[in-house]
């Protein structure tokens, strides 16, 4: 048997919405936002349909940034500490979100205070990033 007649009968194996065989697949739902949310703290909170809540600092989200540039920085050795570092003005400024805007149905692009707008987050991205949120009365 074929690997192609081999994956096409494992459907016939399933189990239907009334407990039946059925040869129809069960549609894949990949887990979507269901909320987003800026708290007063300046973090994000992201719900999740299913039933997950996660919490993004600005700054985690802005150097887990993944677009090329910044992956190309990331990979790069750390250059030597400046005595006095001089900082411009966006640097001195608190990092904050401006917004958010969904890229298809499988990510956002984000964009942030210090005028970075280029990676495309994707949710698989977004579910490891930050941590898991309290529960109400945590």
């Amino acid at each position: 048997m074929s690997p192609w007649c081999a994956t096409l009968n494992f459907a016939h194996d399933r189990i239907g919405a009334r407990g039946h065989p059925t040869d129809e697949l069960e549609p894949f739902m990949p887990v979507q936002p269901t909320k987003l949310a800026l708290l007063p703290d300046g973090t994000l909170r992201i719900d999740w349909s299913d039933g997950a809540a996660r919490v993004y600092a600005v700054r985690q989200l802005r150097d887990g940034c993944p677009c090329a540039t910044c992956r190309e920085l990331r990979l790069l050795p750390p250059k030597p500490a400046p005595l006095l570092p001089v900082l411009s003005t966006a640097e001195a400024r608190p990092l904050t979100l401006l917004g958010m805007k969904p890229v298809g149905h499988y990510a956002y692009a984000i964009d942030f205070s210090d005028g970075h707008d280029t990676g495309i987050y994707t949710f698989d991205l977004l579910r490891e990033l930050g941590r898991e949120a309290p529960q109400a009365g945590d």
